[in-house]
């Protein structure tokens, strides 16, 4: 079982309106309920949200919902958060519509307790707003960070920074629902916490606002997974390809299927040969694997060279010797 609380609110009765979070709340929700291949995944998120210029979300009725949320033993459950935040020498809060100072809204202590206290297996929390970094900081010990064992804090920008927002929405969540889209997915098609900040700490530079990125896991489980730009077969042949992760595999002409009308004088196209070659050429489009000494593997296939594994494919080589993949 996957919990998920998202809220996205744009309407404040006393601090400044927000254009965008109602709008990334539920991009969020979108990309979270079913896996690429249309597998549930976070099958009833709950959705909340308070449009402009109306629609309300109080700061009871957010911490009763995140209370909710952790409680139970689900395998994760995920808090999403776009809108206002606010920071003092007390720590950071979360805005719900009828803060009137910042100071009265959802403290992110009381969030993090709950977390703390959940029996859900995986506690992910993602805030989309200003001084979200916060988050896990104790007010006496600023900078230092208690984090649960099982719990994942990922956030928009440090705890001095503000959280940027755009025409079409926070910078932060585009980058978040590209990643979970599948521009953060590994080789197996898996999307975690870890590789979604990666994604999003490249994406943003050294200039602008700065993700945080706080976690206590024995091992990342996938938040989505979508299909693989290689096949899990294909992987797991790489220790049948290669003997050794330094071994070079050795081409000729017979492994290209195709011949120009001036070489006709080469050898003949080996069957066996040529249904190995497209997966080795996926290999490389994958970064496994490299051709040795020539530009691409035609001119190593046609030049008699080889090609070997890549840092990436030793990696990978030795995931499938081991049995762990």
């Amino acid at each position: 079982m996957r919990k998920a609380l998202i809220v996205g609110i744009d309407n404040y009765q006393r601090l400044s309106p927000l254009s965008g979070c109602v709008r990334d709340a539920h991009a969020v929700a979108g990309v979270l309920r079913r896996n690429a291949d249309g597998s549930p995944n976070f099958v009833e998120p709950r959705v909340v949200t308070a449009p402009a210029p109306s629609g309300t979300f109080s700061r009871a009725r957010l911490r009763g919902a995140v209370e909710n949320l952790f409680d139970g033993k689900p395998e994760i459950a995920l808090f999403y958060f776009a809108g206002h935040g606010w920071i003092d020498d007390t720590g950071g809060f979360l805005c719900a519509s009828d803060t009137t100072a910042g100071h009265d809204g959802l403290a992110l202590t009381d969030v993090m307790t709950f977390a703390h206290r959940s029996d859900a297996q995986n506690k992910v929390i993602i805030l989309d707003c200003c001084h979200a970094g916060v988050a896990g900081e104790r007010a006496l010990s600023r900078g230092l960070s208690e984090i649960a064992t099982g719990m994942t804090v990922l956030t928009a920008s440090t705890a001095d920074q503000y959280s940027a927002e755009t025409h079409s929405g926070g910078v932060f969540t585009t980058l978040l629902v590209d990643a979970l889209q599948g521009a953060a997915a590994n080789l197996i098609g898996a999307i975690t916490p870890g590789s979604i900040y990666a994604h999003i700490d490249q994406s943003l530079g050294p200039w602008s606002q700065r993700p945080v990125f706080k976690t206590n896991v024995d091992n990342f489980v996938p938040l989505r997974t979508v299909v693989p730009p290689i096949s899990v077969a294909d992987l797991q042949a790489l220790t049948t390809h290669f003997l050794t992760p330094d071994y070079r595999f050795p081409l000729d002409p017979s492994y290209e299927p195709e011949r120009s009308t001036d070489q006709h004088s080469l050898p003949a196209p080996d069957p066996a040969h040529t249904a190995v070659f497209p997966v080795l050429q996926n290999y490389v489009k994958v970064n496994l694997v490299r051709p040795v000494d020539a530009p691409h593997m035609w001119h190593a296939a046609m030049g008699e060279k080889s090609c070997e594994l890549t840092v990436l494919g030793k990696h990978y080589w030795r995931l499938v010797d081991k049995g762990l993949l």
